[in-house]
């Protein structure tokens, strides 16, 4: 009999015009982080058309279509969300034209990352054309609010909707290279408090600037010595921002705080994190916080985090991993690159807090994200449906490649 996985691939190029179709149909509505409802609609729209057996929208917004109802759970991820355009003159074609040329769909939001979840409309349209009917539960999730605060939506689905799957793909771009976990983050405040006198008497007054910026460069020396991580790379702090108070331009300042970056390796935790830092303002009067995220959706519900974002990878060996090296070899003929991202994405929540087994498999290549000119090849599109549903066989336990 003929072999599904030559089917999946001809299906996927049959639907290439298709789904780059929809993909420019998602370009062109603009989506901002807790904007999203006008995407969704769409999004959700396109899943019905391919004949998904459940489409709904949560409380939080996100886009939730299902495959089958068996008892394993397999869900497949993509953020909907973009960030802004920034300075249109950096563009050499329009960021919301959803232009299909040259072999590309253009536009922001092509690779990160509305093509992951285009090419997984096509993926649910091929495994109900091919009469899927395998002993598991797909959710495919067009999510929300991840720009602005990633794995939110992650939080509310396993939370609120009570849908916990098996095994997670984010759809992130990878350049089509099986990736397996990244760095994590947070975002850290120190403010700083001192005592306010006039300018032309400074010594009367404690300057909170000049404790910010001995901190700050603490702050320096602390990157050079963070954990490394084989896989993972080296931990990383930074300063994106200082800011202070005073009565007046002509007083000592009594405030200010420093806002830090910290990417997190392997190993390294908030707790270990925190108290780096205050060990480094210790004997100052300073005070170290974890920053809290709380934004209404477009829903209009509420509802919010801490900004920590857990480390998270997967070994090699793992079955997750495996089963998308099997996919990839067997649908085109060669092996993948297994690698890492280098920015963070919803996986620091299904791996990292709730340990549910992330692979990410997208197309695009993540050096275009939130840049100018992005763009995604369509046959990226195509191999990333023919991937998703080829994984749904093997994650379904289809032994062999033959129907």
């Amino acid at each position: 009999m003929e072999n599904v996985f030559g089917k999946i691939n001809e299906l996927s190029e049959k639907y290439r015009d298709y789904t780059a179709e929809n993909l420019s149909k998602l370009v062109k509505i603009k989506s901002l982080s807790t904007k999203e409802k006008d995407v969704q609609i769409e999004l959700k729209h396109q899943m019905e058309e391919a004949g998904f057996d459940d489409v709904f929208i949560d409380g939080l917004g996100n886009v939730i279509g299902r495959i089958g109802e068996g008892s394993r759970v397999l869900a497949i991820d993509g953020h909907m969300d973009t960030v802004d355009i920034g300075n249109i003159d950096n563009w050499s074609f329009n960021p919301l034209g959803g232009e299909v040329k040259e072999g590309f769909v253009h536009g922001r939001g092509t690779v990160d990352q509305e093509g992951g979840p285009a090419a997984f409309v096509t993926s649910g349209r091929i495994l109900k054309e091919l009469g899927f009917d395998k002993d598991i539960t797909i959710y495919f999730v067009g999510s929300v609010m991840e720009e602005d605060c990633d794995g939110l939506c992650w939080k509310y689905i396993i939370e609120e909707d009570k849908i916990r799957p098996d095994v997670v793909i984010s759809t992130e771009p990878t350049n089509l290279n099986i990736y397996r976990g990244h760095r994590g983050r947070m975002e850290i405040h120190v403010h700083f408090y001192g005592v306010s006198s006039h300018g032309s008497a400074p010594e009367r007054g404690k300057n909170a600037i000049y404790m910010a910026s001995r901190a700050a460069l603490e702050v320096e020396k602390l990157n050079d010595r963070l954990a490394y991580d084989d896989f993972l790379g080296k931990g990383s702090v930074t300063i994106s921002e200082i800011i202070s108070g005073s009565p007046s331009l002509c007083a000592v300042a009594d405030y200010a705080r420093l806002h830090l970056d910290r990417r997190l390796t392997w190993g390294e935790t908030k707790e270990s994190a925190v108290k780096e830092i205050e060990e480094i303002v210790k004997g100052m009067n300073a005070r170290v916080e974890v920053l809290d995220y709380s934004e209404r959706a477009y829903t209009g519900l509420e509802y919010g985090m801490e900004k920590y974002y857990p480390t998270w990878k997967l070994e090699e060996s793992h079955e997750a991993v495996q089963d998308g090296v099997k996919a990839y070899t067997t649908l085109f003929g060669r092996e993948p690159v297994v690698d890492k991202w280098t920015f963070s994405t919803n996986g620091i929540m299904t791996c990292g807090t709730y340990k549910i087994p992330t692979i990410g498999f997208g197309p695009g290549n993540e050096v275009l994200a939130h840049a100018p000119d992005e763009k995604v090849p369509v046959n990226d599109l195509v191999m990333a449906s023919a991937f998703y549903a080829a994984y749904a066989y093997l994650f379904a336990g289809e032994e062999t490649i033959e129907e």
